[in-house]
């Protein structure tokens, strides 16, 4: 026994001097990896774990990644070691680490642990014993919750692991379809959002249509600073995200559009949102729309719950609302401010490059630069009266699960791109119902911009007025329904006037924001946010 633990601890100390120089190229590769855009200067091992099964050794391997310019980002990198060499299929050169140590004859050939199946049985049994395992700096816990016996335990038999393959910024792993494990790519000192707004939800309040927590994965530093590595999770048996769903209903809108022939001027909704909210949906919409609408309501019903539950807290502190400061509002103020300033200048330099009928779009928008600024400044001089919570922080179609007859919210770890203290900041619920609101004119637009060139130009001007009629009569059917449920919650205005600027205020930041995301990653989709920005600020003053 001795003598395997000398070695592996020899191990250990080659794996510790040798990723570093390897690891680049691997991070370069993975879909999680988000430093792709910048070019790293230097990979240094913060710990590294060993488990051990009856035939495999893995290692959970913190790494601190520093870049040439930027902050620096810390990773969490499951690896498994292959003993006598790479197998011929299913790995390409960028997914196998290779080390060459001088004083072992035999090369270590290293993978991505969550592509062995005997790992991630490992992991999760793990959880069920509450596995503690101990590195050089540090111990990673396997902690279950009260409710991982409710949902699953081994008595019911052996739940079969599966890794799925769509995400990008996380990976997770489905058993059995049962639970669902996701590992935290890119971490930081403290506890993630979405296990922390997760266990909250799941133990003291009574909403339930979210993903029950049943066990996390953490790191406890020998200082005592924990970092959440992962959320085990209750399986939801689902017909794909809302966004699916939702354009499915568009496509099926849209043929029954193309049937029905141009809408006249006079049915073109011209009030706001929030005026259409709080009045009666004429009979001729829920023809034209069809169930969705209903749909659409649920939604805002159980988004409106969700953020009851989450202001439901008087002794947690992470939890308990506090109101809206001078502070806080002035810097939210300056935020939008600054991003908007940014964003258009980018549009003023991108612009020349754009088709003709988006260039007229972003022109508009460029005209309307002062009427943006002004809102927002009305934003920071008007006195408001409300609560801050914790919230979603990313919150859109593709955050929610739809079951066949009803809605699931997931993924509360907000926008990955932003620090850990700032996605557990409270805010205003009203942001989650702006994305959303967002979310609703991505879907109307989406499928009328998936084509080419005279296409795009041919549907737009033949269903832009539907899109348009669809997105409004959607938005309002949610809100209102989100307002109803709503009212009474402390996180509302009492003030109409009040409603309606914080709404604007947010649902233009959340455009501004797409504008910029689309002139970086997706161009041709530069004129949903372009249209949304102009739809605030020119359809009232």
């Amino acid at each position: 026994m001795a003598d395997r633990s000398i070695a592996e601890g020899s191990l250990v100390d080659t794996l510790r001097n040798g990723l570093p120089q390897v690891l680049p190229e691997f991070l370069a590769h993975r879909r999680w990896f988000g430093g792709k855009a910048r070019k790293i200067r230097l990979v240094e091992v913060l710990d590294l774990i060993p488990f051990q099964g009856p035939d495999f050794h893995a290692y959970f391997v913190l790494i601190h990644v520093s870049y040439d310019a930027g902050p620096p980002d810390t990773y969490d990198v499951p690896l498994i070691r292959l003993p006598g060499g790479i197998p011929t299929t299913g790995l390409d050169a960028f997914s196998v680490l290779r080390i060459r140590p001088q004083s072992l004859a035999e090369e270590i050939v290293l993978v991505d642990a969550l592509s062995d199946a005997q790992f991630l049985s490992f992991l999760l049994d793990g959880i069920l014993r509450s596995a503690t395992l101990r590195g050089a700096a540090g111990e990673l816990r396997a902690v279950p919750s009260t409710m991982l016996a409710k949902v699953w335990e081994p008595a019911h038999g052996p739940l079969l692991p599966s890794l799925m393959k769509a995400e990008q910024s996380n990976s997770s792993i489905v058993y059995g379809q049962r639970l669902i494990l996701k590992i935290f790519r890119r971490v930081e000192q403290g506890i993630n959002p979405d296990l922390e707004i997760g266990l909250f939800l799941t133990e003291y309040t009574l909403f339930r249509n979210i993903a029950t927590v049943t066990g996390h994965l953490e790191y406890m530093s020998r200082q005592g600073t924990k970092t959440s590595l992962g959320i085990l999770q209750a399986y939801v048996a689902n017909q794909g995200d809302a966004w699916e769903f939702t354009l499915r209903a568009v496509a099926q809108y849209y043929e029954r559009a193309r049937q029905s022939g141009a809408l006249a001027a006079s049915e073109i909704p011209r009030e706001s949102i929030l005026t259409l909210a709080g009045q009666p949906i004429p009979a001729v919409v829920h023809q034209r729309i069809g169930p969705y609408l209903e749909s659409a309501a649920l939604l805002g019903r159980r988004t409106a719950e969700l953020h009851i539950a989450l202001s439901s807290a008087r002794e947690d502190p992470a939890f308990t609302p506090q109101p809206l400061s001078e502070a806080e509002q002035q810097s939210q103020a300056t935020s939008a401010l600054d991003l908007l300033d940014t964003n258009l200048r980018l549009l003023r330099r991108l612009k020349g490059g754009m088709l003709e009928h988006i260039q007229k779009e972003a022109g508009k928008v460029l005209d309307l630069e002062n009427k943006a600024g002004q809102r927002f400044q009305r934003f920071h001089s008007q006195k408001l009266s409300i609560m801050l919570t914790r919230i979603h922080g990313d919150y859109h179609l593709g955050q929610v699960l739809f079951t066949g007859t009803d809605f699931v919210i997931i993924d509360f770890e907000g926008e990955p791109a932003r620090s850990l203290a700032e996605r557990r900041r409270k805010r205003s619920p009203l942001q989650d119902v702006a994305g959303m609101l967002r979310s609703f004119h991505y879907a109307a637009y989406a499928p009328l911009l998936q084509a080419t060139g005279a296409e795009v130009d041919e549907r737009l001007k033949a269903l832009g007025p539907w899109a348009y009629y669809w997105q409004v009569w959607t938005s309002a059917i949610f809100l209102g329904t989100y307002l109803e449920v709503a009212q009474n919650a402390p996180f509302i205005p009492r003030s109409r006037k009040d409603l309606a600027l914080l709404l604007d205020a947010y649902i233009l930041d959340k455009a501004v924001y797409e504008l910029g995301y689309e002139l970086n990653n997706r161009p041709t989709w530069v004129q949903i946010p372009l249209e949304g920005i102009s739809q605030l600020l020119l359809d009232r003053s």
